[in-house]
């Protein structure tokens, strides 16, 4: 048995099927892109699954053949709000039809997002939403489910800064239309394991789960 299945009282598997075909309820995948796009179809055959590697709704044929195995199964996919808040305003305005721009600009420690030393800020990219989960994989999550919530990939505005000045993650949005505007900045302070990544994305896979069994569900 690993040391990780004994401390915690869990089973560990080393084979997709026999782990599907177990009593779980839900898969949580914490991977990465990857294994995301090679195991998701075939885990919403029969488990519902809660995705954090959520840059691989960038490949839009992904999404359609994952969202279409849901559906035939009767499944469902969950995919959390992670480093940022905001997307319940961003979805009722989208569904209103009333959102013209989405702009997300993301500072993060330089150290965090490359090796060159760095005195000034810098921005390391600017462009759409698919374009920076194809180039920074590891720190474009959060446009991704951004675009997911409001107006596309390809219409979402990204802008990635790495900055020796600061020590958080900082998330700035902005959106705006005929619903009026939205402007929201959270800054997170990063996980002590993983500096790519803020430390409120793991307490946002918790909520998510505390949601599934909750008669109340606020802000969904």
């Amino acid at each position: 048995m690993p040391p990780f299945a004994a401390e915690y009282g869990c089973t560990a598997y080393h084979d997709i099927d026999l782990f599907l075909h177990s009593d779980i309820d839900i898969v949580v995948e914490c991977s990465n892109i990857e294994s995301a796009k090679t195991y998701a179809v075939e885990t919403v055959k029969q488990k519902d699954l809660l995705l954090i590697s959520i840059g691989a709704f960038a490949d839009p044929s992904f999404g359609n053949l994952v969202e279409q195995a849901a559906e035939a199964s009767g499944r469902r996919i969950y995919l959390p709000s992670g480093a940022i808040g905001g997307l319940d305003v961003l979805k009722a305005a989208t569904f209103a039809g009333s959102v013209e721009s989405v702009t997300l600009t993301t500072r993060k420690p330089a150290h965090s997002l490359t090796a060159e030393r760095m005195t000034a800020e810098q921005t390391l990219f600017e462009g759409s939403a698919r374009d920076a989960i194809e180039q920074f994989p590891k720190n474009a999550n959060v446009a991704i489910v951004l675009s997911l919530a409001g107006i596309g990939v390809e219409k979402t505005t990204v802008r990635i800064i790495a900055d020796p000045a600061v020590s958080q993650n900082i998330h700035h949005i902005k959106a705006k239309g005929d619903f009026g505007e939205f402007d929201m900045t959270l800054k997170n302070n990063p996980s002590p394991d993983n500096p790519k990544t803020s430390h409120i994305t793991g307490a946002s896979i918790l909520a998510a789960l505390a949601d599934l069994d909750s008669a109340v569900v606020v802000g969904s």
